[in-house]
């Protein structure tokens, strides 16, 4: 690679017949009701039940995203989460910052040479966190902190280095605020978007901008030592406090389409989310890009309004999976 080249850095029954013998009651003492109408069915079961659920839920407000989700089972990954800020207050960046940040956490993961420091977004109430494979790989302990200070320790549930995910569960944790996902197919070039992570450690920092551009190809590493200190300044990407890092370029990468951002990224928001006006996930922010300069030299590299977030969809689609322990 060129010196003017750039990087991309990383910053889960049919009724039985009756007998031929059976004889027919005699005719109700009623008038029967209105039947349906030829060539229609009633409509019964799962669908009906969440067409139901869904009138309630706009009946009621937020805070419902997550019963729909329950009564569909943990494997539903079609349903949208409830806004979680009014539509009085949508695109107001506090306004979402302040509804939306106990759903972020920081994720510090010790290395067999190093460690790692990244975000994660929590995704149920009993502490389930949707992250960056590159923020846990190899990792021999996981230790996440919330908004509100408090320390857990978490097991990887499942990781899929392909998408660059992984799913982690913290012990003993209960109550916690989940985040409503989004549909990351409905997002449009020019939507507003709130970033919330941990760069550099610094827990809970938020940024704004717009939504840059669609399906870029994105290709970062899958090696499990990525998160490991390789010696150098040339294998910056992601370093900082410093001997920690958040990933390297490694040699064994992996491609997928991603959400382009202006909103600033750096080192440590890697896995954090990146949320709609309505702070609903769209994305989970995973690499920002630098130029070949930038990259040789850790002193001088930092955001330049480049970066990228695997799309919410490709994380509903990849729950299950993560949920069953796959480790792809």
């Amino acid at each position: 690679m060129t010196e003017s080249q750039g990087t991309y850095e990383q910053p889960y029954p049919s009724s039985p017949a009756s007998p031929a013998h059976a004889e027919w009651p005699p005719p109700p003492p009623y008038r029967p009701g209105p039947q349906p109408e030829p060539g229609k069915k009633r409509r019964r079961g799962p669908v009906a039940l969440l067409a139901a659920v869904a009138i309630v839920a706009a009946a009621v407000g937020g805070g419902t995203a997550y019963t729909v989700q329950e009564l569909a089972g943990k494997d539903a990954t079609t349903a949208v989460g409830a806004p979680a800020v009014p539509t009085a207050k949508r695109g107001d960046v506090a306004a979402i910052a302040a509804a939306v940040g106990p759903s972020v956490v920081e994720i510090n993961a010790t290395l067999a040479g190093g460690s790692s420091t990244g975000s994660g977004v929590i995704i149920s109430s009993d502490g389930e966190i949707v992250t960056n494979n590159h923020v846990v790989s190899g990792a021999s302990s996981v230790k996440v902190r919330t908004s509100d200070g408090k320390s857990y320790t978490a097991e990887v549930l499942g990781t899929d280095s392909s998408k660059d995910l992984a799913l982690i569960k913290l012990r003993g944790a209960k109550g916690l605020k989940a985040a409503a996902l989004g549909d990351s197919d409905a997002v449009r070039v020019g939507d507003p978007v709130v970033a919330i992570g941990s760069p550099e450690g610094l827990t809970g920092t938020v940024t704004s901008g717009i939504v840059s551009a669609l399906n870029r190809d994105v290709t970062v590493s899958t090696d499990e030592n990525q998160g490991q200190d390789q010696g150098g300044d040339d294998q910056w990407p992601f370093r900082f406090g410093g001997r920690e890092f958040n990933g390297d370029t490694g040699s064994s990468t992996t491609t997928y389409k991603a959400i382009q951002t202006d909103a600033s990224l750096n080192p440590g928001n890697s896995g954090g989310a990146l949320f709609d006006a309505s702070g609903r996930v769209i994305g989970i922010n995973s690499a920002m890009y630098s130029s070949g300069s930038q990259a040789s030299s850790s002193a001088e590299a930092g955001s330049i309004g480049l970066g990228f977030a695997i799309p919410v969809n490709t994380v509903k689609s990849d729950l299950a999976a993560l949920r069953s322990g796959g480790t792809s």
